[in-house]
């Protein structure tokens, strides 16, 4: 069918307002969303969203305009805010599909806001792959990455947000890129490989089902396929993190750390230094790529106390958390060195007792009393002049008689004034 003049004359005005800059579109905006991309013969949904930016504008009732040849329209919905539409395609090609909005009741008017969206439509299954690694039994989505020997769960899922497919039985072949093939009812299967590398995974899905045809209108098999590959990375998982450094240190004073981890790189390192140890999933830390095995860091503590050193390493396919806990000193003597002096005090304290206790025990003593007899020449010549005035210059036996001499020796001083009586010996 020809279009008529007014449709042609429509179509001339809505390309002639796409083309100029509006004049307040400044105090609009529309968002324009669809579900592509879809098989020949599914239906796709446009959706469009007009929002007022200005709050000086009064809200109106709008009408929007829309342009989405050569797809054929389904179904058209609007509302004071928002308009849908549901559109199919006959063949693939990738087509704009643009909307404009002026106020109701004057679509001729300038538009208040306008916008694009691009629709693709292809003939064979649309899908992606997704790669999922099992955890305690739950599926963890980690891209395209997983660790070497653990179970992933590779899945195709089908787009069909019109249920096009719904009535198909669906075959899926799976290539693993290593001789392994495998055929599935199930639109999933569970990879195993020891050895790392990467892999490329492909897949072919083949859909079939039945429906009356168009022109003898008699039931007819229908089949589509669709191929799909993913690359598929095998790491081997972060096994520990060892930190290793002081774990007391000064204020002011630079502490060097060194992390040490066992994992494949490239490694996304997070690391934070609080007061207590916490888990790093939602906290802000210094977050820094690895790629070796080996990282070092220094940090310089403004204010003693007790730190905790947390860190988390992840590849893609593991994450591991450790912890490190630092005291940090005030500026001064370092304890080390108090201990020592209290042990070397210790020590002397307690060898003087030992010392003093073994003296007292070998220094006892016994007193004796001896008798100083002088011997010296000055007792002879005070007993010869004795003898002298007694008896003249010869002395005999028997001058004095026996009893007179001793009586005289003994009447004789045996001790002189500047000797001590008695005298201590040791025995």
């Amino acid at each position: 069918m020809a279009p008529t003049a007014p449709s042609m004359l429509r179509l001339t005005c809505v390309v002639m307002l796409l083309g100029r800059v509006a004049a307040g579109t400044e105090d609009y905006g529309l968002e324009i969303t669809n579900n592509g991309p879809i098989t020949t013969g599914a239906q796709a949904t446009v959706h469009a969203s007009l929002s007022i930016k200005n709050e000086s504008v009064a809200p109106s009732f709008y009408h929007f305009n829309w342009i989405y040849a050569p797809l054929i329209l389904i179904e058209k919905s609007e509302q004071r805010f928002n308009s849908v539409i549901n559109v199919t395609g006959e063949f693939p090609g990738t087509f704009p599909v643009s909307v404009w909005v002026t106020h109701r009741n004057c679509w001729l008017c300038r538009p208040v806001a306008r916008n694009v969206t691009v629709l693709q439509v292809t003939e064979f299954i649309t899908g992606n792959l997704t790669i999922a690694q099992i955890e305690d039994t739950r599926f963890i989505t980690r891209g395209s990455s997983s660790p070497m020997g653990a179970v992933t769960r590779i899945s195709f899922c089908l787009h069909d947000p019109s249920h096009y497919f719904k009535s198909a039985s669906f075959v899926y072949n799976w290539d693993f890129g290593n001789g392994v093939y495998q055929i599935t009812k199930e639109p999933f299967v569970y990879y195993n490989c020891s050895t790392m590398g990467n892999r490329t995974v492909h897949l072919k899905v083949i859909a079939e089902w039945e429906q009356v045809g168009s022109i003898v209108h008699e039931r007819e098999t229908v089949q589509k396929t669709g191929d799909f590959t993913t690359a598929l990375e095998l790491l081997d998982a972060v096994k520990s993190i060892n930190v290793v450094g002081s774990r007391e240190t000064h204020v002011m004073e630079n502490l060097s750390l060194s992390l040490h981890i066992n994992g494949t790189p490239p490694l996304a390192l997070c690391w934070l230094i609080k007061s207590e140890c916490i888990p790093l999933e939602d906290e802000k830390c210094h977050l820094v790529v690895v790629n070796g095995s080996c990282y070092n860091l220094s940090h310089t503590f403004s204010d003693a106390g007790q730190y905790c050193l947390s860190v988390r390493v992840e590849n893609g396919v593991t994450m591991l958390q450790t912890y490190h806990e630092i005291k940090v000193w005030p500026t001064g003597i370092h304890p080390a060195f108090f201990v020592l002096l209290c042990i070397t005090l210790a020590s002397v304290t307690l060898g003087l007792v030992l010392y003093t206790t073994f003296r007292s025990n070998t220094q006892q003593k016994d007193l004796v009393e001896v008798a100083d007899f002088d011997f010296s020449p000055l007792s002879d010549k005070n007993l010869s002049s004795h003898s002298e005035s007694s008896c003249g210059q010869i002395c005999c036996g028997s001058c004095f008689p026996q009893s007179s001499q001793e009586a005289a020796r003994e009447s004789h001083e045996l001790l002189h004034s500047f000797y001590k009586p008695v005298k201590t010996y040791t025995v």
